[in-house]
């Protein structure tokens, strides 16, 4: 577990969890919304620390992950799905299902929508998964520093869905942070009175593990882009602590053998520049210095088989 401190965190330190003064608040926001809208830099933004991995390549998050805030106020225990859309594969189906139990299984659903545009029909598809719901929605326009000068028909766009529906609506940035201040506050006015889910330096409930594997497949996306897309999945498979140094050693899985080539390149360069810029991550992840060993294995067609993506991490949440 990671708290935001960068140190570790020992489920026997739950002991220590205080208990909450009259009137605290705390509660679960799903952030639900299309592929590539920014959910996962916005819950970054929120927890101020980086804990999801984020791209411009589209459906990036594909776990359910947790980013905590504690604050004076409450405490909030943001959860990033993955963007809703039409799978293709079974590790698609897997993801949106996921994306659909969260709306149910949290206290307040956070829309994010991108904000420079006008809504569309992924958008609207979305909403009619919202108002099969009781769970409270804010609709959040993400974006709004790449907007032009003309944004009447933007906000018109959002103002009808949020009208019809009764649901606040507020602009911000995710990736410099205007307006985030005032999407707190609406979220806390939708919480109800509760304790402390977590330990407050605590910034997110995933294993350190599970956020190295992230942050390595983050950089395939970041260097490979359109090469070698969604058909990756990473293992952790050794982890030895040293006084001085963390030895990590993964498993990048793929399906096809041109990708495995894609992802070694010639001499080995491209899997050296994905070691070395993932690396420089963990070791901020951990605080520490790393030394970092991939190995690559094609596994042919794994998103398609319920044994690969159990393997893999990937399972529908109860």
């Amino acid at each position: 577990m990671i708290t935001s401190d960068n140190d570790s965190f020992d489920f026997s330190d739950a002991l220590t969890i205080p208990q909450a003064p009259p009137g605290y608040k705390s509660g679960f926001i799903g952030i639900i919304g299309r592929p590539n809208v920014g959910k996962s830099t916005l819950m970054n933004q929120l927890v101020g620390q980086k804990i999801a991995i984020t791209s411009p390549v589209a459906q990036t998050t594909r776990n359910r992950l947790r980013g905590i805030l504690t604050t004076p106020a409450a405490q909030f225990i943001f959860v990033d799905t993955p963007g809703i859309h039409k799978p293709h594969h079974q590790l698609g189906e897997v993801l949106v299902k996921n994306a659909q139990i969260a709306i149910d299984s949290v206290d307040v659903v956070l829309f994010v929508v991108d904000g420079s545009q006008v809504a569309g029909g992924g958008d609207r598809f979305i909403i009619e998964l919202l108002t099969q719901t009781q769970t409270p929605v804010v609709l959040g326009l993400n974006k709004i520093d790449r907007r032009s000068t003309n944004t009447e028909d933007l906000d018109r766009s959002y103002q009808e869905i949020a009208k019809s529906y009764q649901w606040q609506m507020l602009k911000f940035s995710a990736l410099n942070g205007e307006g985030l201040e005032a999407l707190q506050q609406a979220i806390v006015e939708c919480l109800e009175p509760g304790p402390y889910y977590y330990p407050p330096d605590l910034v997110t409930d995933q294993p350190e593990r599970f956020i190295m594997g992230e942050l390595i497949r983050e950089q395939i996306l970041l260097l490979t882009r359109d090469e070698v897309p969604h058909s990756v999945a990473i293992t952790i498979d050794k982890v030895e602590e040293a006084p001085n140094i963390t030895r990590v050693f993964a498993t990048i899985h793929i399906e096809r053998d041109s990708q495995k080539g894609i992802l070694i390149g010639k001499g080995g360069a491209m899997l050296k520049a994905i070691g070395s810029a993932a690396r420089e991550q963990i070791q901020k992840l951990i605080a520490g210095k790393v030394y970092l060993e991939l190995f690559v294995k094609v596994q042919p067609k794994w998103r398609q088989s319920r044994l690969r993506l159990s393997e893999f991490g990937y399972k529908v949440e109860e």
